[in-house]
């Protein structure tokens, strides 16, 4: 049913409507609304007795408040001796919607991990959702780890120094991430800060442990995101990966672990034996996540990898790769 014509917000059938509801989106007022309504087709029935509202108007365009989960991409691990991927920048806030406004969602992929000492791992890809009118709101893709003699990038999370003296992690992102760890001398990396944690130095031969991440409850079930990569390593112990998706540390003749797909974990760092350099892992994809509630839920949407589920009195709209979604 559509209240206002072409201006107006189309509900799906059988929605039910709060009485306050009712006054807010139609004029003129109907009178009796002490009880809920239900929509069905192109009436609005309070009990059993139906009001034909096809033709009546908007006082005005309302918007409402979702939830929303917003992660970038993790970055790849360093190669040889390597700092790990900084995890990918986490938002987790509410914002206003506007019916009928399409909101462009982009989901921003992992970093792929350094092959050779000349480069760092590759940063994580921004998330953000864009849409007319409306503040975009972007977190950014982890600072990639630091190959050997090189100091971690900066990003959503910073990466782990790789193995040189006094060696620097990259710096994080006020309010998404922290700093990677810091490195030394001593034939291991720096592990790759998390969105809740700096990560770990390096120590004695041993790889630092990547930061870690924040849980969130959004869909209903608990599930920690945005870890940072750990540090690789010679003969020492690796650096594990951060709690939310970060990938291990390698040691010895070993390439670093790839964080996890969806949770923008960072890659781990790679390890070195016999003078061959070894890759850092690759960085997790993002992931952004809306909790919308119920009665307001359009259903419009696309994305060849969206998920919709309930939890409670909302709907769970999950993009685990780009789409839209109308509001």
């Amino acid at each position: 049913m559509t209240a206002g014509g072409s201006a107006g917000i189309t509900f799906p059938d059988s929605t039910t409507l709060s009485a306050s509801q009712v006054t807010t989106y139609f004029t003129p007022g109907i009178t009796d609304t002490a009880n809920v309504m239900t929509i069905l087709g192109n009436t609005v029935f309070n009990g059993t007795s139906g009001l034909t509202v096809n033709n009546v108007t908007y006082t005005t365009v309302p918007t409402y408040t979702i939830s929303y989960l917003i992660i970038a991409g993790g970055a790849g691990g360093g190669a040889t001796l390597a700092g790990g991927g900084g995890a990918g920048g986490l938002l987790a806030n509410s914002t206003s919607l506007t019916p009928g406004t399409v909101y462009t969602i982009a989901v921003g992929a992992g970093g792929t991990g350094a092959s050779t000492i000349a480069a760092n791992g590759a940063n994580g890809t921004s998330s953000n959702v864009t849409a007319s009118g409306f503040a975009t709101i972007t977190t950014v893709g982890g600072g990639g780890g630091g190959s050997d003699q090189l100091n971690g990038s900066s990003g959503g999370s910073g990466g782990g120094a790789g193995r040189t003296v006094s060696g620097t992690g990259g710096s994080g992102t006020s309010g998404q991430g922290f700093a990677g760890g810091n490195a030394d001398n001593s034939n291991a990396g720096g592990g790759g800060g998390g969105s809740s944690a700096v990560g770990s130095p390096s120590a004695s031969g041993n790889g630092g442990n990547g930061g870690a991440g924040n849980a969130s409850s959004i869909t209903g079930s608990s599930v920690t995101y945005s870890g940072g990569g750990g540090g690789g390593s010679f003969i020492g112990t690796a650096g594990a990966g951060g709690s939310g998706g970060g990938g291990a540390g390698a040691t010895g003749n070993n390439v670093g672990s790839n964080g996890s797909t969806n949770l923008g974990g960072g890659g781990g760092g790679g390890g070195y034996l016999a003078s061959v350099a070894k890759a850092g892992g690759s960085g997790g994809s993002g992931v952004i996540i809306f909790a919308v509630p119920t009665i307001n839920f359009s259903n419009t949407y696309s994305g060849s990898n969206t998920v919709v589920t309930t939890n409670g009195a909302n709907k769970v709209l999950s993009f685990y790769s780009s789409g839209t979604y109308t509001a």
